[in-house]
């Protein structure tokens, strides 16, 4: 072999040695890249069963107090009622 095709290959070996180390970083990049989209799902998730958390809480919540919600409505309704009966009975006694 020849100095100049030992330089040649040298040369070859140095790029082809660069070319592997720059594709090293770059995926050492995309890698952290990841991680980082990971960790931002992983925080987007535990939010999303926080907010789901809640949502349940409040239901659950919602449901114990509809007895008492239609127990309010139910005497409400029973008040307009006999207003509106007394209402009628005096406009019937004043005609």
């Amino acid at each position: 072999m020849t100095d100049e095709e030992l330089k040649q290959l040298i040369e070859s070996n140095a790029r082809t040695a660069q070319a592997m180390l720059d594709a090293m970083t770059e995926a050492r990049f995309e890698r952290q890249e990841l991680r980082e989209g990971m960790i931002n799902l992983q925080n987007a998730v535990e939010r999303l069963t926080n907010i789901q958390e809640g949502i349940t809480n409040l239901l659950a919540s919602l449901d114990e107090d509809r007895p008492t919600i239609l127990r309010k409505l139910t005497a409400i309704e029973r008040k307009v009622d006999r207003l509106l009966e007394q209402e009628n009975e005096e406009s019937t006694k004043s005609e």
